[in-house]
């Protein structure tokens, strides 16, 4: 998160404009779930959306009033216990996963926290002087940030939930899809870097999250790189090829994966005969489908693929004769690179690059500073950002992780080789 100086009483307008807005979008976002989908929690790395509405709160609350608000008074102090998610500074916490068992604080109950939260959070910025808005705005702005982040994995932990129901319900009606090559996708191209010295990261203006910096200089070999993202339809070309039955093609975790798990196709495939498709009312169709948050769809073959592990997305670079990029060439061709499509807005993209602090890191003081770094093991970078994250909220420097074998976002690959 990068420093600000002081706001004015009409950047204060912005301030809570914007507090409006993502707070909006987070109950928008909820409003087509029913009651029991709120509570449902499907796997341990995945939260109930009801967990989502009240941890964000939780986080306003903990974060910014409890620190900022002269006499605030919470409404409950044991939420503190139930929505904390990894803050050890902040004292114990519910289990993970057995967020789903917390029927109780009902859905009204966390929906009359958030409002009681907000009610505060306004009163904070409507009375705040510019010097306190000078220390408020840095947190606030966290706040926001951190609750886009949650906006996404609320439709990722929903639509695993709903994979995990025999009727394979819709998240939402079917619309035209969007950000999708039109028709048959263009040959491939490559895209050329001639390597040398070259710069990534956050250039300190604007926000950031804290593992998005500093800025600093990174060697690069001569690359190339796609223009585009692997399709749907060249992914199934590495199906038929018998991609997921000959363990050549795969690192070695990955191929004890594939085995263990029984992995044949990517995470919401359904092939022609699978019996979820009559239960769905697609019977007697043929050809691959995709269930979405639009529910059961024929495969678009020119969509980008989605919901590929890192061991899948590698496997597949693999066997197309390339490689997945490292996060320095991801960003260094996305900012520099005529032609580099599909940034931002489809899927994450893996890359080859470890989760690992930058030159220099140094995390948030504070309670955040526990927000990132302790994370910064075991997990591959994604670059870019996918259909569930908000607008607005990527931008080229992201660095978003996961461990390798985390099939449930919407991820997938674009190539890259050397020179």
């Amino acid at each position: 998160m990068t420093s600000t100086h002081p706001r004015s009483a009409f950047e204060s307008v912005d301030l809570l404009k914007a507090y409006r807005q993502v707070r909006a979008h987070s109950m928008a976002l909820a409003a087509p779930l029913s009651a029991e989908d709120h509570c449902i929690q499907s796997m341990p790395d995945a939260s109930p959306t009801k967990w989502h509405l009240a941890h964000t709160t939780w986080f306003f609350e903990a974060v910014l009033l409890d620190h900022h608000a002269e006499g605030y008074q919470a409404m409950d102090r044991r939420f503190h216990y139930l929505f904390n998610s990894y803050y050890e500074a902040l004292g114990p916490r519910h289990p993970r996963p057995q967020r789903g068992l917390l029927t109780r604080p009902s859905l009204d109950e966390v929906l009359a926290y958030r409002r009681h939260v907000d009610a505060a959070v306004e009163t904070l910025l409507s009375s705040a002087d510019s010097q306190a808005l000078g220390r408020i705005e840095p947190v606030l702005t966290l706040g926001l940030n951190h609750e886009q982040q949650h906006q996404e994995l609320l439709l990722t932990d929903i639509l695993h939930a709903f994979s995990c129901n025999p009727l394979l319900p819709a998240y939402r009606a079917p619309s035209a899809p969007a950000l999708r090559l039109a028709g048959a996708p263009p040959s491939l191209a490559w895209l050329e870097h001639p390597g040398g010295m070259a710069a990534i990261g956050h250039d300190g203006e604007g926000f950031a999250f804290d593992n998005e910096g500093p800025r600093h200089a990174v060697l690069l070999q001569p690359f190339a790189i796609s223009d585009r993202l692997v399709t749907c339809g060249e992914f199934a070309q590495f199906i038929a090829d018998g991609g997921y039955e000959q363990a050549r093609w795969w690192l070695s975790d990955g191929w004890a994966a594939v085995q263990s798990n029984g992995w044949r196709h990517p995470s919401y495939w359904l092939p022609p005969d699978d019996p979820r498709l009559a239960l769905s009312g697609h019977h007697g169709t043929a050809g691959w489908h995709v269930f979405g948050l639009e529910g059961v769809r024929p495969m678009q073959a020119d969509a980008p693929v989605a919901q590929l592990s890192f061991y899948e997305a590698a496997a597949y670079a693999e066997w197309a004769g390339a490689r997945l990029p490292t996060e320095a060439e991801w960003e260094v061709a996305a900012t520099t690179l005529p032609g580099f499509c599909q940034a931002e807005g489809a899927v994450w993209q893996w890359t080859r690059s470890s989760y690992d602090p930058y030159p220099g890191f140094r995390p948030l003081p504070g309670v955040a500073a526990e927000y990132n770094g302790k994370f910064m093991v075991g997990q591959l970078v994604l670059r870019g950002g996918s259909v569930a994250t908000p607008v607005g909220h990527a931008r080229p420097t992201y660095r978003n992780f996961f461990p390798p074998a985390a099939r449930w976002q919407f991820s997938g690959l674009r190539l890259a080789k050397d020179l």
